[in-house]
C-alpha cells in the first residue's frame, strides 16, 4: 500500500493510569475496526485521529497531513465526520432538516453524496417529516449516519454506534450498515467490543489491549489465527464469505457454498439464491471426525487439513487450525481427544458443524 491509498496514524500520549501507543497502518477502503474491552484505548485513539484529542505523533488520510510534528489541522478543517454512541440529532428539527444541516455544511462544488443517495442508503424516506422524538433508538442512529454522510468526508469515523441500542434495534440497523459497506468508497474507522458486529461488517481488524496494539490483519485472516489475543473468549472462530446457492423453506434452510466447501445454514426469508454472505463459525461449534460419518444428527460434513494445534489459555485445551480448501477454520477441543484422535498438522480430517449454530 502506498500513501495515498493509507491511512497512516501514529500517537503517544500518557493519562494517570493510562498510556497509549499506536503505530498504524491502514487500508484507505472498507471499514477498519478497532476492536478490544472496554477502556483498552479504543476511543481515545479514535478522538485522537479526529483531532478532538491532542497527543504528539502524526495523522496523514489517503496521502494528505492532518497532523505533524510541526502541523496541527484543526478539527473543523479536517474532511471527517463522526459518529457517536449518542445521535445528538436537534430535537426541535424534523429528519429532513437535520440531514439538511449536514448537507448545508459543504459547498455545492464539494458535495460526494447527494441528499437523495443518504436517505435511500438508511432507509429514511418514509421518515423525513417525523420529528426525532417519534423515532426508535435505530431510526435516529441511521439518521445521524446519514447526517454524517451528507458533509461528504473522506474519513468516517464511527465510535460503537450501536452500543445504546437494544437487540431488535441493533439487528435493524446492522442491514443499513452492511449496505453502506457494499456502496460507499469512504474508509471507515469502525470501534466496537462486539466480535458479531467486527464479523458482521470489517474487512480489517485492529486489536488492542491496554492502549497498545496486540494484532492486525485483515479479519477473516486475523479471526483464525491459534494466536489471535483474544481466543480465549467463548465467541473466538472463523469468518466464511461466500454464496447462497439453494435455499429449503420447508426446513428454513439455505445452502451456502464458500472458497472450501458447502454448508447448511438456518435463515428467515431475508436471503435468496445469489446473495453474498458472510458466516461466522464458532470454534466450540467445530467438532472433528478422522472420518466421514453421515448417520448422525450434524447435518454438515466438510473435509479439511489440520494445519496447526496450540494450547487454549484454559488448561487441558487445544485450539485447531484446520484448512478447508484455503479457507482458515477454528475447532476448540479437549487436549485428551486431540491426543485420543492422534491429531496433528498434516493429517485429513472431517469438520462436524451443526446447522443450528449457525445463521445466514
Amino acid at each position: 500500500m502506498t500513501a495515498s491509498d493509507t491511512i497512516c496514524a501514529r500517537f503517544q500520549c500518557s493519562f494517570p493510569g493510562f498510556s497509549l501507543d499506536v503505530d498504524l497502518n491502514l487500508p484507505g477502503t472498507g471499514i477498519t475496526a478497532l476492536f478490544g474491552r472496554s477502556g483498552c484505548g479504543k476511543t481515545t485513539l479514535l478522538r485522537c485521529m479526529a483531532g478532538l484529542q491532542s497527543a504528539p505523533g502524526t495523522m496523514t488520510v489517503l496521502g494528505e497531513p492532518w497532523q505533524t510534528e510541526s502541523f496541527i489541522r484543526p478539527v473543523h478543517k479536517r474532511p471527517l465526520a463522526y459518529v457517536f454512541q449518542e445521535t445528538h440529532l436537534f430535537p426541535h428539527l424534523n429528519v429532513r432538516k437535520n440531514l439538511d444541516f449536514g448537507y448545508q455544511r459543504i459547498s455545492p462544488a464539494d458535495r460526494q453524496i447527494g441528499f437523495d443517495d443518504a436517505v435511500r442508503w438508511l432507509g429514511l424516506e418514509s421518515h423525513l417529516d417525523r420529528m426525532p422524538a417519534g423515532l426508535s433508538g435505530g431510526e435516529r442512529q441511521r439518521v445521524a449516519i446519514a447526517r454524517a454522510l451528507l458533509t461528504s468526508p473522506r474519513l468516517l469515523l464511527m465510535d460503537e454506534p450501536l452500543s445504546a441500542l437494544d437487540f431488535n434495534s441493533k439487528q435493524e440497523i446492522l442491514p443499513y450498515l452492511e449496505r453502506l459497506h457494499d456502496t460507499l468508497a469512504i474508509p471507515i474507522i469502525y470501534v466496537s467490543h462486539s466480535t458479531a458486529e467486527v464479523a458482521r461488517l470489517a474487512d480489517h481488524i485492529v486489536m488492542m489491549e491496554e492502549g497498545r496494539v496486540v494484532g492486525q490483519g485483515p479479519l477473516q485472516e486475523t479471526l483464525a489465527n491459534t494466536d489471535n489475543p483474544f481466543r480465549v473468549q467463548d465467541d473466538a472462530g472463523a469468518l466464511l464469505e461466500g454464496q447462497i446457492i439453494d435455499l429449503d423453506d420447508y426446513w428454513h434452510l439455505a445452502l451456502f457454498r464458500f472458497d472450501g466447501g458447502k454448508l447448511w445454514l438456518r435463515h428467515d426469508r431475508r436471503v435468496k439464491p445469489g446473495d453474498r454472505v458472510r458466516v461466522r463459525v464458532l470454534a466450540r461449534d467445530v467438532s472433528l471426525a478422522l472420518s466421514e460419518n453421515a448417520d448422525q444428527s450434524i447435518q454438515n460434513l466438510v473435509p479439511a487439513v489440520i494445519d496447526q494445534i496450540d494450547p487454549d489459555v484454559a488448561p487441558g485445551i487445544s485450539l485447531v487450525r484446520l484448512l478447508a480448501g484455503p479457507t482458515p477454520v477454528l475447532s476448540r477441543l479437549t487436549s485428551r481427544a486431540v491426543a485420543q484422535l492422534g491429531l496433528e498438522p498434516g493429517i485429513s480430517v472431517w469438520m462436524q458443524i451443526k446447522s443450528a449454530a449457525l445463521v445466514a
